[in-house]
């Protein structure tokens, strides 16, 4: 199990090698309207529990989680593992650390 979070370095790294991970933006409809890391599919904090059916398949993948600053995607994070995803990583400083 794969339980390291991804610095928004690391991940900038793998995109610009062309690299296309599975990230799920945990925010806001509107937050994810605003600005939003390329590829990445919104699914927010709240909806996640309704939402499992639709990522059911990603439970042996890496899944990238972020939000924010890191704090919503942390908790997405706890419960992601707790219903059986084995290699998600929490975007370290979110959204802001990747855009700064």
């Amino acid at each position: 199990m794969i339980t390291t979070d991804i610095t928004a370095e690391e991940l900038k790294e793998r995109l610009a090698k062309g690299e296309t991970p599975i990230i799920i933006d945990v925010r806001e409809d509107w937050e994810h309207q605003e600005s939003r890391i390329e590829g990445a599919q919104n699914i927010p904090l709240g909806a996640l529990p309704q939402r499992l059916d639709d990522i059911e398949d990603l439970k042996d993948q890496e899944v990238i989680v972020h939000c924010k600053s890191g704090m919503r995607s942390a908790s997405a994070k706890a419960f992601l593992q707790q219903q059986g995803f084995k290699q998600v990583r929490n975007l370290l400083g979110g959204i802001t650390g990747y855009q700064g």
